[in-house]
């Protein structure tokens, strides 16, 4: 007997589902929380399925009806109604990220926690600026290769170098996504080669000291008249490699001085990634006398100036200075010290890699690597230490090539 509008409106739910059918495969089914749901069922190619036509009331009979029979003349045509239907979504997801703006955007929505809300809002604005003004409103599919280099090459003749750079890189990324799902067939960013695209810019490299500079650098530091949290601030920046703001934010909780690893949480590093920095004996003795000179802080090496403050940005490098350094050293350098030396003493790069915290952009693989080289680590970062007093001592000794 066919369905009536008062008899879908008077039914009440029970502790499991009720079917009232009306004809055609018709039929709606009233789910113990009370929502009333349309259902079609039908034989598609020998196998049996069933297609949602929305719900009562929203879905009155007579419109419920209409979609039955719409469905029924797919099939008698030979179209699955399912499969058309997820195709006609599919084709307005398409449609709603035609442009090279909305791609971005979603882009943009897809890598935002993998970054802090600085660099996300970093990110938005050079695309807003750079390039939406001139491609953001293009068909994705309509992008060519010239677009885009005529894009990123405009930023160049600016004198932005840099930012060019930054940008072109921006969009081979969200043209990878695109492609991933299934936006666009052909990323037009993938012929393009900066070396091809941009002028030769000269590489601009912290001042770093050399080996042959260690010995007489570290005999200067012993003798440090400033501030004592300063020259042990130095002391465990060339013992961890780590970079200046990761030390100078450094708190007793991210330690542990039994494991001899120190955990430094995502927020504080560069690629917002955890990062485990192995502690060599030497950076464990150091850490024991700024225990002493920290006192109840939670900072390992608070501001003697500003209470509750880190050591200020500018602290080691003009510390450097005082030391007569300027200019041929830096704080930062300090990591391209250890990674030249570990690197001519044959160490496997990987390993410095991941000391550094040069982190695998594929999130899979760098995770793999994070496990597999902390006994590497561990290793490289006592030989580190061990080479240090060595050479602070003035002892000819040679690199030995690591196992």
């Amino acid at each position: 007997m066919p369905l009536t509008d008062i008899a879908i409106r008077k039914a009440k739910p029970t502790d499991s589902p009720v079917r009232m059918f009306d004809g055609g495969g018709l039929y709606i089914e009233i789910v113990p929380s009370g929502g009333k749901w349309w259902r079609l069922k039908y034989r598609y190619a020998g196998k049996e399925k069933r297609l949602s036509l929305g719900t009562f009331p929203d879905t009155g009979l007579k419109a419920a009806r209409e979609a039955r029979d719409n469905a029924r003349k797919q099939l008698a045509a030979g179209v699955d109604p399912s499969a058309d239907r997820k195709a006609e979504k599919e084709s307005a997801r398409v449609a709603a990220l035609s442009t090279l703006e909305r791609a971005a955007r979603a882009w943009l929505a897809h890598r935002s926690k993998a970054w802090k809300p600085g660099t996300l809002a970093m990110i938005t604005a050079s695309l807003e600026n750079d390039v939406f003004p001139s491609l953001g409103s293009r068909p994705l599919s309509e992008i060519q290769p010239r677009d885009i280099r005529d894009a990123v090459q405009a930023i160049e003749a600016r004198g932005a170098g840099e930012t060019a750079g930054r940008v072109f890189q921006r969009l081979r990324a969200v043209f990878r996504y695109a492609v991933a799902h299934d936006l666009v067939a052909v990323d037009p960013t993938y012929p393009l080669k900066p070396s091809e695209i941009f002028k030769p810019r000269k590489t601009r490299h912290r001042a770093s000291l050399s080996e042959r500079d260690v010995p007489a650098f570290l005999r200067k530091l012993d003798g440090y008249e400033g501030d004592s949290s300063t020259k042990w601030a130095l002391v465990l920046l060339m013992l961890t490699a780590v970079r200046p703001g990761e030390l100078r934010g450094a708190r007793w909780d991210e330690v542990d001085e039994r494991a001899a690893l120190w955990r430094i949480p995502a927020s504080r590093m560069k690629m917002n990634a955890e990062h485990t920095v192995p502690l060599s004996k030497q950076a464990i003795r150091a850490l024991a006398t700024m225990r002493k000179l920290s006192g109840d802080s939670a900072l390992v090496f608070p501001s003697p100036f500003y209470p509750g403050k880190p050591l200020s940005d500018g602290t080691l490098n003009s510390a450097l200075a005082r030391l007569g350094y300027k200019g041929i050293a830096t704080a930062h350098g300090f990591r391209t010290l250890f990674s030249t030396c570990a690197n001519e003493a044959g160490w496997n790069s990987d390993v410095i890699e991941k000391q550094l915290a040069h982190e695998d952009r594929d999130e899979v693989r760098g995770a793999y690597n994070r496990a597999q080289w902390v006994a590497e680590r561990i290793k490289l970062m006592q030989w580190w230490a061990d080479r240090l007093d060595k050479l602070r001592k003035g002892a000819d000794v040679l690199p030995i090539k690591a196992a």
